[in-house]
């Protein structure tokens, strides 16, 4: 009688399989992270470009000297928090990398569970062949004997 195949690593699997589930969600928050920062530079980039936008004078307007002194201050600011936001993406990008390799290495642990139950599997089916053949051979080899006697 055929036996049900039954993987005792199972648990394991499961187990990776539900590291891999959560390492993938990791690397979704860093990468959503990096975005972040990345669309929080172009703010600032496009806000550098208004205020030089700002600047220019159409020919025989008069300068406004406290704009822009305050335009200056501003470009201040904002190189300030260019430079800031550029040490956040940096680290940003560090997390992502961190993240991908974490995955990487949650799905090889996990696909290596996969591949041993696979192969456990097919050497139970294997057996179960071997066993019923065996079986077989010995009916095959009592009726012979019955129908002899």
């Amino acid at each position: 009688m055929a036996t049900r195949f039954r993987f005792r690593l199972e648990p394991v699997r499961k187990l990776r399989e539900a590291l891999e589930r959560e390492a993938e969600r990791g690397l979704a928050r860093a990468l959503q992270a990096e975005r972040e920062v990345r669309t929080y530079l172009e703010s600032l980039a496009a806000q550098r470009l208004a205020i030089f936008e700002s600047r220019r004078l159409a020919s025989g307007q008069i300068l406004d000297l406290e704009l822009w002194r305050a335009g200056e201050r501003f470009l201040v600011v904002l190189e300030r928090r260019q430079l800031e936001g550029y040490e956040r993406l940096r680290e940003a990008v560090a997390k992502v990398a961190l993240a991908r390799e974490a995955l990487a290495l949650a799905h090889r642990n996990h696909l290596m569970l996969v591949r041993l139950k696979e192969r456990r599997a097919l050497q139970h089916e294997h057996e179960q062949a071997l066993r019923e053949a065996l079986e077989m051979d010995e009916l095959a080899v009592l009726r012979h004997q019955r129908q002899s006697a």
